[in-house]
């Protein structure tokens, strides 16, 4: 147990020396995002995921035998867009990808702009949602989380995806002394599906007993804070911020 809690510890509250500097809470911030957006998303747009495609591909399945609730376009325009947002996402990384800092406090302010345009088309769509209003805000929030997901994918903090957690949990398991392995990183592996977790919850509840707008206000909040965050941490050029560090 106290492993798990030292690498619980070290993911939100890292050493000034670590490898990865103030980046892992920081992806446990993004891995929050996640939760509140797909909350929002699967709940008020009408069984669709803008962060998770497996589960899209999956839906998309469905939807093509004639599965009642589930929609071949908003699936499509779903994975459609998240690709636009990941290759936004490459451009980002191909550009600053050689210094952290600048890398994710840019490709964070990008997101926060397509996240501040879903939150206002939110405010103002009546209840249910129109059909353009919907496909409106599947493709802004899916373009915002294909550029966080390009982006964690380049900056690749270990455990830390922001998105898929299949992988996360079967090493967990498959990586403990008792499935053989030589350590599960448990601790940290723990904090993002309870990050996700978390994420999902608040949302749900937001969408389900208050307003729809609120997930995507925390989320646009949590982003802005990453790209401050790194904005200003990277400021000194820290050893963290190289990419080759």
């Amino acid at each position: 147990m106290g492993a798990f809690f030292t690498e619980v510890r070290q993911t939100i509250l890292p050493e000034r020396e670590a490898k990865f500097g103030p980046l892992p809470p920081l992806m446990v911030a993004m891995t929050l995002v996640t939760g509140l957006v797909d909350a929002f998303s699967y709940l008020v747009l009408g069984h669709v995921f803008v962060a998770n495609m497996t589960g899209n591909v999956v839906l998309l399945g469905f939807a093509l035998v004639g599965a009642p609730g589930f929609s071949i376009t908003a699936s499509l325009v779903a994975i459609g867009s998240f690709g636009l947002g990941a290759v936004g996402g490459g451009r980002l990384a191909s550009r600053f990808g050689g210094h952290r800092g600048r890398h994710l406090s840019r490709a964070a302010a990008v997101q926060g702009v397509f996240l501040a345009a879903a939150m206002i088309l939110a405010i103002s769509t009546p209840s249910p949602v129109p059909s353009g209003d919907r496909y409106g805000l599947i493709v802004a929030l899916a373009m915002a989380m294909g550029i966080q997901n390009a982006t964690a994918r380049h900056l690749a903090v270990p455990d830390l995806t922001t998105t898929v957690l299949t992988m996360t949990i079967t090493g967990i398991t498959a990586d403990s002394a008792i499935g053989g392995g030589k350590g599960s990183k448990s601790g940290r592996r723990s904090i993002a599906i309870a990050a996700m977790l978390a994420g999902a919850v608040v949302g749900a509840a937001f969408v389900v007993h208050h307003h729809i707008v609120y997930p995507l206000a925390i989320a646009l909040v949590l982003i802005a804070i990453v790209a401050m965050t790194t904005w200003a941490a990277a400021r000194s050029n820290p050893a963290w911020a190289q990419a080759d560090a």
